[in-house]
């Protein structure tokens, strides 16, 4: 029953993907993030959705009229840069074959995302982005948050199969990074069932942060929980919240949760934590040694342990983002990479600093501080995970991008002259007559 309403739904949905590019980029991140046919258990299970939505999508696009402009600025400039860096260190890669299938999926990602960012246009467009991204994440959150509390805290909770996230820690981080983005949402709804469902989503997806067992997602969780309340404007509700909430979650996990927590300072004793500064050893010496390009994707081998690592039969991923980049593309690579972090930031900066004066634009305000809040779960939860190329941080960037575009035009917009407006004005205004004349003497 499942794979038969999956298949209906997406294939029913490829016609407007093909009539409208806006549409199909939608579809896709749904896809990419949920991985809805992962729910399945029959013949959709290994069916290529996302294949199918990226060729409607794409060919629509010539086709498709609506307005298509790249936002340019620093950001998507730099972002620009990162990937043709990748595709460069994919050609002197160390194990070609590996890193060719990573360049794959990695470059499907981002070239969908550069659509998006040409396709998307003004609020409506970047609410809905921002609904599809929380409630794909967020589903696996509401259901792991139920798993958790009805007694399955005594296991790990995990991601769709397949995924990047099918990791329990980095669906521990994934949900995390969705928390503020829930939570802006709430901020938009007016219904009380719609914001008593998201506060609901948010609590759940919490606890299931918590159930996975991730340590990493444990230091974000506290890290971003600090950084939200700070950009909240309703502080005082917010610290309410998290004090009733945070003992009602931590009384109903079980003994060997706490066990695991407080393993974080003893990571001399942990073979988990000594195998992944072991890889991230690996990743500098192999910078250090090819400084440029790096190893290329999938360094992860045991013949490149063999020649770099202090250990070389302990094989791991780097379990860091940023050790991910450095062993794979050099420290050019890892400059970039950075780089767009750093101007993500900033966007979420200028946007705040234009539309707060603005009442008009007071959500874009939130939005922004909740993409930064959200950016913050990434780099603190990241620096643990192997999560250098996850869709999920990307399309936080871009609804930053987007945002600015929109927050820039319609300032620009306001401060442009409406010639219909000054037509009226001149005929209203009484004509400036010459000085009278004297009177003749």
């Amino acid at each position: 029953m499942r794979d038969a309403i999956v298949v209906a739904l997406i294939f029913g949905c490829l016609p407007f993907c093909f009539s409208k590019t806006w549409f199909g980029v939608l579809m896709w991140v749904w896809v990419s993030l949920m991985n809805p046919h992962r729910l399945t258990w029959g013949f959709a299970y290994d069916l290529p959705f996302a294949m199918l939505i990226a060729i409607a999508t794409l060919g629509g696009y010539f086709f498709d009229k609506g307005p298509k402009r790249f936002p340019w600025s620093g950001l998507t400039v730099t972002l620009v840069a990162f990937i043709v860096w990748m595709n460069v260190t994919t050609v002197f890669a160390l194990v070609p074959d590996a890193a060719f299938t990573e360049w794959t999926r990695v470059m499907k990602t981002m070239l969908m995302l550069l659509v998006l960012l040409t396709v998307l246009h003004g609020r409506q467009h970047i609410e809905w982005l921002t609904w599809v991204i929380a409630l794909s994440i967020g589903f696996f959150g509401v259901k792991g948050g139920i798993f958790t509390a009805t007694g399955g805290a005594m296991n790990r909770v995990w991601g769709p199969a397949g995924s990047y996230i099918e990791d329990n820690n980095a669906l521990a981080a994934a949900l995390i990074i969705v928390v503020p983005l829930l939570w802006y949402l709430r901020s938009r709804v007016t219904k009380p069932i719609l914001r008593w469902g998201l506060l609901a989503a948010i609590l759940l997806t919490t606890f299931s942060s918590l159930g996975s067992y991730s340590r990493g997602a444990l230091l974000a969780l506290g890290g971003m929980a600090v950084f939200m309340w700070w950009k909240s404007s309703h502080k005082l509700p917010l610290a309410m919240l998290m004090l009733v909430a945070t003992p009602v979650m931590f009384s109903m996990l079980p003994e060997q949760w706490f066990e695991r927590m407080q393993t974080i300072g003893e990571y001399q004793s942990d073979s988990s934590a000594l195998g992944r500064l072991n890889a991230w050893q690996m990743a500098y010496n192999l910078a250090k040694d090819r400084p440029l390009v790096g190893g290329g994707f999938d360094i992860w081998d045991p013949g490149v342990f063999a020649r770099y690592a202090p250990v070389p039969w302990d094989v791991h991923v780097a379990h860091s983002i940023y050790f991910s980049v450095l062993g794979e593309h050099g420290f050019i690579g890892l400059g970039l990479f950075l780089l767009l972090g750093m101007l993500s930031w900033m966007t979420g900066r200028w946007i705040i600093k234009k539309a707060r004066p603005r009442r008009d634009l007071a959500w874009a305000v939130h939005l922004a501080e909740m993409c930064q809040v959200s950016l913050v779960g990434y780099a603190v939860g990241g620096a643990f995970l192997s999560l250098a190329y996850y869709d999920l941080p990307y399309y936080i960037m871009g609804v930053l991008v987007l945002l600015r575009r929109h927050v820039a035009e319609t300032i620009a917009q306001e401060a442009q002259p409406d010639p219909a407006r000054s037509r009226t004005q001149a005929a209203v205004q009484p004509q400036r007559r010459g000085p009278e004349p004297e009177p003749a003497r």
